[in-house]
């Protein structure tokens, strides 16, 4: 009996110490890439910097990713309470909101919005010659709409425009309207888009990353987030 504690003491141990040991290889990885992504010379951003482009970045998507968020609902973790969250106050970017490529993108000195700002005024996209669009999965019908109609969008990340949501800024809150199963299992894009690439989002890898074009710009074909700091690859964004 004693045997069997001790052994399963030690195998707890172990399982604990590798769970440290896996969260800090992930932090460095991460402190790494934000050093990079803020060393001038490596980055090189006279050589990127586009004062033409803007980068919208995903704080709704931020949002429904969170504690007591979207997926919370998804998941069966909580009730329909989950689906009117607070709007972020702060970016705080992980990888499914395209945090790496928001840091990234930054550094070399292009413009940047958030999705409040394309909500709120939706015309401010016509200012720019060209729009990147990250993990923008969760939208509003009055970004869709400014997006979809801009001549020159870049869709750096699979499963963008996704799911329509709606905004109460007397509250700071959002809610999710359709999309992603929801309010029925039979709907996937909320906004019917036919320039849906979700399955794409799949390829992490990104080893042979290639754009493709629709109606209003161009399409990645995989999901960037681990190659974003790339030079080789952020040259081929800004080619586009």
């Amino acid at each position: 009996m004693q045997s069997k504690l001790i052994a399963s003491v030690t195998l707890m141990a172990i399982i604990v110490i590798s769970l440290v040991l896996q969260e800090n290889f992930a932090l460095a990885q991460l402190t790494q890439l934000q050093n990079k992504a803020k060393n001038p010379q490596i980055m090189e951003p006279k050589v990127f910097a586009r004062s033409d482009t803007v980068v919208v970045y995903p704080i709704f998507t931020q949002a429904a990713y969170g504690n007591n968020g979207f997926y919370d609902y998804y998941k069966k973790i909580c009730d329909s309470k989950c689906l009117t969250i607070p709007i972020p106050s702060t970016i705080y970017g992980s990888y499914v909101s395209s945090g790496m490529g928001f840091i990234m993108l930054s550094s070399l000195k292009f413009d940047t919005l958030t999705d409040v700002d394309v909500d709120k005024n939706p015309d401010i996209l016509k200012q720019y010659k060209r729009v990147i669009i990250l993990h923008n999965e969760y939208v509003t019908k009055k970004e869709f709409d400014a997006i979809t109609s801009h001549p020159n969008v870049i869709y750096l990340y699979p499963n963008a425009l996704y799911a329509e949501v709606k905004v109460n800024y007397a509250t700071n809150q959002t809610t999710l309207v359709r999309g992603h199963s929801y309010p029925t299992r039979d709907v996937v894009n909320g906004f019917g888009w036919r320039y849906d690439n979700s399955k794409m989002e799949y390829n992490t890898s990104c080893k042979n990353p290639s754009y493709f074009k629709v109606a209003n710009g161009m399409m990645l074909n995989c999901y960037p987030e681990l190659v974003i700091s790339d030079k080789t690859f952020l040259k081929s964004l800004v080619q586009q």
